[in-house]
């Protein structure tokens, strides 16, 4: 096997793993690990270690050792790209000339479009809003893993009417819906109210901005938004542990959504 398979393996799964995975995971290679012990070595990302290690056991002419230099190298230049932080303020509603500012829909559907391998957005309320529907359906048509975490009518209570929130995404069958649900919430009045969004563990958006016409658009909204550094990697990893832990659990099939 040519050995641009083992790096197209490398390339489709480097920006899941990080570089904290990718050195763990050169250090099996290394090793001549089996493949069994390779897999073990990163529980959460298995598929991807699986991948690596046997695009590496059939490459021509590729040594383990070679292999491993190529994932450490890989690492370090994630590493160094990571290290730069690019922190910028995000608004909807009324612009003004004087102070020229970032639009919250223009840069939830910019981050949505760039992402090349993982999406995860939260929001509170959602309506169907057509700018970022057309850029999540384009994301799935290009093998994106969108993941949406959404409240639920029940969950809010009073504060929230009309169709579930997941509903919004019913045309989209590819995203993944996750709720909260009522019964693992330490009071009644717990509320699912996180709106963020995060692409391939690289770009942050958090906001104040549900994920509606009016909350990208209308209201006026303030968010931030981050390029780089841990953050980003911080906050998919702290959805993908409650999920891991079933705080967060999947919604049923139909329940309001395509999912």
């Amino acid at each position: 096997m040519p050995v641009e398979e083992f790096e197209a393996a490398v390339a489709s799964a480097v920006m899941r793993l990080g570089p904290a995975q990718l050195r763990v995971l050169a250090d099996r290679i290394a090793e001549g690990a089996p493949r069994g012990l390779v897999v073990a070595a990163l529980p959460a990302f298995p598929d991807e270690a699986a991948a690596i290690h046997d695009a590496a056991r059939r490459a021509d002419g590729l040594t383990a050792h070679a292999a491993a230099s190529y994932l450490r190298g890989a690492a370090a230049a994630l590493a160094h790209r990571d290290a730069a932080v690019h922190v910028e303020t995000v608004w909807s509603g009324p612009g003004s000339h004087a102070v020229p500012v970032r639009a919250t829909a223009r840069v939830l559907v910019e981050l949505v479009a760039e992402a090349a391998s993982e999406l995860v957005l939260m929001t509170y309320s959602a309506r169907p809003y057509e700018p970022l529907l057309e850029a999540l359906g384009a994301a799935i048509a290009r093998g994106v893993a969108v993941t949406v975490v959404v409240e639920t009518l029940q969950g809010a209570g009073s504060a929230l009417a009309g169709a579930e929130p997941a509903a919004a995404f019913a045309r989209l069958p590819g995203v993944q819906l996750w709720h909260w649900p009522v019964a693992r919430r330490p009071d009644t009045g717990a509320r699912m109210h996180a709106k963020l969004a995060v692409a391939d563990r690289r770009v942050l958006l958090v906001s104040s901005a549900n994920l509606t016409l009016s909350g990208a658009e209308n209201n006026i909204e303030a968010g931030v938004l981050v390029r780089g550094g841990t953050p980003p990697r911080r906050a998919a990893e702290h959805v993908a542990e409650l999920k891991t832990r079933g705080i967060l659990t999947r919604l049923p099939v139909g329940h309001g959504g395509g999912a």
